[in-house]
């Protein structure tokens, strides 16, 4: 038995996944936690945020995150690929930044104005 707290959302409920029982979920308050316990198990992922460079702009960066998870085997990967990106701006919330990370279909997208 595996003893986790759910980050789906605040109430942090605290499951343990049965992974000798088809990984069977136990303390989530709703079907998320479910869920989360357990792909935690079986293939955890994460948003990622970070920053890239921004040309022609009034602010030199731009604040960007993942649309979905990362696998977490990638994350290193998925970060160093944001480390030559330069945008031009304009830049708008939801422009794709770098498109398919890491073979996944998740993009980095921007999260500001600039």
């Amino acid at each position: 038995m595996k003893e986790l707290i759910c980050i789906v959302c605040p109430k942090g409920c605290h499951l343990q996944v049965d992974e000798q029982n088809d990984y069977q979920v136990f303390g989530n308050s709703c079907p998320r936690g479910a869920e989360y316990g357990k792909n935690e198990l079986l293939h955890p992922t994460r948003v990622l945020t970070s920053i890239v460079k921004v040309t022609g702009g009034n602010h030199h960066c731009c604040s960007v995150k993942t649309n979905g998870g990362i696998p977490k085997e990638d994350i290193e990967k998925a970060m160093e690929l944001l480390k030559p990106v330069q945008v031009k701006s304009p830049v708008h919330i939801g422009d794709v930044v770098v498109s398919n990370v890491c073979g996944t279909g998740v993009d980095w997208i921007a999260t500001k104005n600039v």
